[in-house]
Protein backbone atom coordinates (compact mmCIF):
# COMPACT_ATOMS: atom_id res chain seq x y z
CA UNK A 1 0.00 0.00 0.00
CA UNK A 2 1.41 3.36 -1.00
CA UNK A 3 1.52 6.01 1.72
CA UNK A 4 0.39 9.54 0.98
CA UNK A 5 2.22 12.27 2.86
CA UNK A 6 0.87 15.60 4.01
CA UNK A 7 3.30 18.01 5.64
CA UNK A 8 2.14 20.91 7.79
CA UNK A 9 4.45 22.93 10.03
CA UNK A 10 3.41 24.15 13.47
CA UNK A 11 5.22 25.63 16.49
CA UNK A 12 5.89 23.95 19.84
CA UNK A 13 4.89 26.12 22.83
CA UNK A 14 6.96 26.56 26.00
CA UNK A 15 4.80 23.84 27.58
CA UNK A 16 5.62 21.40 24.75
CA UNK A 17 2.19 21.70 23.19
CA UNK A 18 1.37 21.86 19.49
CA UNK A 19 -1.81 22.72 17.65
CA UNK A 20 -2.98 20.01 15.28
CA UNK A 21 -3.67 21.89 12.04
CA UNK A 22 -7.29 22.00 10.89
CA UNK A 23 -6.63 20.00 7.71
CA UNK A 24 -5.15 17.16 9.78
CA UNK A 25 -7.99 17.30 12.36
CA UNK A 26 -10.57 17.12 9.58
CA UNK A 27 -8.77 14.28 7.78
CA UNK A 28 -8.63 12.22 11.00
CA UNK A 29 -12.07 13.43 12.18
CA UNK A 30 -10.56 14.64 15.47
CA UNK A 31 -13.06 16.47 17.66
CA UNK A 32 -12.53 18.50 20.87
CA UNK A 33 -11.87 16.20 23.87
CA UNK A 34 -10.84 13.26 21.61
CA UNK A 35 -7.76 11.32 22.67
CA UNK A 36 -4.80 10.96 20.32
CA UNK A 37 -1.63 8.92 20.58
CA UNK A 38 1.85 9.68 19.32
CA UNK A 39 3.72 6.70 17.91
CA UNK A 40 7.44 6.96 17.14
CA UNK A 41 8.54 4.77 14.22
CA UNK A 42 12.14 4.97 13.02
CA UNK A 43 12.53 8.54 14.28
CA UNK A 44 9.23 9.73 12.83
CA UNK A 45 6.11 10.57 14.83
CA UNK A 46 2.70 9.31 13.79
CA UNK A 47 -0.48 10.76 15.25
CA UNK A 48 -3.42 8.43 15.72
CA UNK A 49 -6.95 8.99 16.94
CA UNK A 50 -7.59 6.75 19.95
CA UNK A 51 -11.05 5.20 19.91
CA UNK A 52 -13.29 5.94 22.87
CA UNK A 53 -14.00 2.99 25.17
CA UNK A 54 -17.37 4.53 25.94
CA UNK A 55 -18.34 4.89 22.30
CA UNK A 56 -17.01 1.40 21.50
CA UNK A 57 -19.62 0.02 23.89
CA UNK A 58 -22.40 2.31 22.69
CA UNK A 59 -25.53 0.29 22.01
CA UNK A 60 -24.20 -2.85 23.70
CA UNK A 61 -26.89 -2.64 26.38
CA UNK A 62 -30.48 -2.27 25.31
CA UNK A 63 -33.09 -0.70 27.55
CA UNK A 64 -36.22 -2.72 28.25
CA UNK A 65 -38.39 0.03 26.85
CA UNK A 66 -37.83 3.49 25.47
CA UNK A 67 -37.64 5.96 27.01
CA UNK A 68 -36.51 4.38 30.28
CA UNK A 69 -38.33 5.67 33.37
CA UNK A 70 -35.37 6.55 35.59
CA UNK A 71 -37.56 7.95 38.38
CA UNK A 72 -39.32 4.59 38.66
CA UNK A 73 -35.98 2.74 38.59
CA UNK A 74 -34.56 4.99 41.31
CA UNK A 75 -37.69 4.51 43.45
CA UNK A 76 -37.40 0.72 43.10
CA UNK A 77 -33.71 0.76 44.05
CA UNK A 78 -34.36 2.99 47.05
CA UNK A 79 -37.21 0.71 48.20
CA UNK A 80 -35.00 -2.37 47.91
CA UNK A 81 -32.19 -0.62 49.81
CA UNK A 82 -34.66 0.38 52.53
CA UNK A 83 -36.00 -3.17 52.80
CA UNK A 84 -32.44 -4.50 53.02
CA UNK A 85 -31.57 -2.02 55.77
CA UNK A 86 -34.77 -2.95 57.68
CA UNK A 87 -33.86 -6.67 57.49
CA UNK A 88 -30.36 -5.94 58.84
CA UNK A 89 -31.80 -3.52 61.37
Amino acid sequence: MEERATTVTTTVTLKGQVTIPGAIRRALKIQPKDKVSFVMVNGEIRLRLVGSRVMAGYGAVRSRKRPEDFRRIRREVEEEMGEGAAREG
